[in-house]
């Protein structure tokens, strides 16, 4: 039996996930991308970018996922857990890890996405952490980087990755200023494919 709802068959849309997951994150100039497992700022544009991008989809019998991290699961506010409108799915080693009904555990992130092949699902974001982020980097199935660009640096005790030498800038918004913070959404693609065969 599937654990997901199938797309009504009236509907002309074929439910396929599509064959790339993206990555999205914010990061300061060295990046850094949390302190204490929180944003060490808050970007109200940016927080609107994330969920904009993470729930548009073509039809609304269609839903996008969000992958994750156990600690970056727990982060998010209890008010606003789960992520509303996405199938959210959390990475742990916990097999009894509680989630609310509708959302997922996966103990990897191959497994997460094998998960969502017959889901009635558009697009995959993973959203965090950074050993999430890293696995994710590597992929083979890595299709975008939304970063968003935050111009200053802060306290941080986690980082993303270098990924410059793997990702290709494909396009940079105009700066753009938030309570004397400056920062720019850009978009990569993952362009080495022999990178993974290193």
């Amino acid at each position: 039996m599937t654990m997901f709802t199938k797309v009504s068959s009236n509907s002309q849309w074929l439910s396929k996930v599509r064959e790339k997951f993206d990555i999205i994150v914010a990061a300061d100039l060295n990046l850094g991308i949390g302190k204490n497992n929180a944003l060490p700022w808050r970007i109200s544009k940016d927080l609107k970018y994330f969920k904009d991008l993470t729930s548009a989809t073509p039809v609304p019998e269609v839903l996008n996922a969000v992958i994750m991290g156990r600690k970056t699961w727990e982060s998010i506010p209890a008010a606003h857990r789960p992520l509303k409108g996405r199938i959210n799915i959390v990475l742990t080693s916990n097999p009894n890890y509680p989630m609310p009904e509708g959302h997922f555990i996966s103990s990897s992130l191959d497994q997460a996405l094998d998960m969502l092949i017959p889901a009635p699902v558009d697009r995959v974001f993973i959203i965090g952490g950074a050993q999430v982020y890293n696995e994710a980097m590597q992929h083979p199935s890595c299709g975008l980087l939304y970063l968003t660009q935050v111009r200053h640096v802060f306290d941080c005790d986690t980082f993303l990755p270098p990924f410059k030498q793997v990702f290709q800038l494909l396009s940079c918004s105009e700066v753009e200023t938030e309570d004397n913070l400056e920062f720019c959404f850009k978009v990569y693609e993952f362009n080495f494919p022999e990178y993974l065969m290193a």
